[in-house]
């Protein structure tokens, strides 16, 4: 039955959900709005993060520990990969650049299917965050209150980043323009294995710190991919406030949605996307000539 107290928690849920695709797309969206490249393995570097978080949990018995290794992991895989294979592909047709981190994302996920199985693997909140907290109005599981702060946090440090930071101001200026970037001397390809290895660990930070809500397996990666790329459609391909935006968005109408029918979510998301195509083809906070 749908009363308001019910109302209240999917929006809570909505919250935390979109936070977190926020944090997913922002690591996409400037990947793409910098380096040209729409990368398919995304979703499976969500999932790397939270496997490489689960180890060293395993092994330490340290959430912080955790999360710290999953996002350093997937942060090394991702300089390595654009290092090695993606770099190759820049001049490349967008379908090679398709392909090839498709490709990336079966090895990914191949790979840690054949080494832990197919099972999913749990990864317990810390104690201080175990348990309900009440807010006054309903009760709320700590650990989700929790990671909503952390996530807004992590947001907050890539914000800072992009926008305060030397770093930064080279990639968004590579976002307008990176033949201009390359002509004034900036070693344009370092820029573009860091990029590339932020936005990977921006997904990995969010698989392991997620993990303690959603178990993990090698499938994790691809509803939130899809969901991803809704997200940077409707905010606006390369911006990062659309990311953000686009994200709080998706996660209020998945969770909504779910209250009343499960499985008329997806439905309702793809209509968003939908009406943003047709009212604002560049996106909510995007611009054209980054379709």
């Amino acid at each position: 039955m749908i009363n308001w107290g019910n109302f209240i928690s999917q929006c809570f849920n909505g919250l935390v959900l979109g936070a977190l695709l926020a944090l997913i797309s922002s690591g996409l969206t400037i990947i793409y709005g910098t380096l040209g490249v729409l990368n398919l393995a995304h979703g499976a570097m969500f999932m790397l993060g939270g496997y490489a978080g689960w180890m060293a949990y395993h092994y330490t018995g340290s959430f912080i520990v955790a999360v710290i290794a999953g996002s350093l992991f997937v942060l090394v895989v991702g300089v390595v990969t654009e290092r090695l294979i993606i770099r190759s592909f820049y001049t490349r047709s967008h379908e090679d650049q398709l392909l090839v981190t498709f490709g990336l994302g079966i090895i990914f996920v191949e790979t840690v299917r054949f080494f832990f199985g197919s099972l999913s693997k749990a990864v317990p909140p810390p104690p201080p965050l175990l348990g309900i907290t009440s807010l006054g109005f309903m009760f709320y599981p700590t650990y989700r209150l929790a990671l909503l702060g952390i996530v807004a946090v992590a947001l907050l440090a890539l914000y800072f980043v992009l926008y305060r930071t030397r770093l930064g101001m080279i990639v968004r200026a590579g976002i307008e323009d990176s033949v201009m970037v390359d002509s004034l001397g900036i070693d344009v390809y370092r820029i573009f294995m860091l990029v590339f290895g932020i936005g990977a660990m921006a997904a990995g930070f969010a698989g392991i710190v997620n993990a303690p809500v959603v178990s993990i397996a090698p499938d994790v990666g691809e509803a939130i991919l899809v969901q991803t790329f809704v997200v940077v459609v409707i905010g606006g391909v390369g911006s990062f406030p659309g990311a953000v935006l686009g994200g709080l968005i998706a996660g209020e109408i998945i969770s909504i949605t779910s209250m009343f029918d499960p499985g008329y979510s997806y439905v309702m998301l793809f209509v968003a996307m939908t009406l943003v195509l047709v009212l604002r083809p560049h996106g909510l906070l995007g611009t054209a000539g980054r379709e």
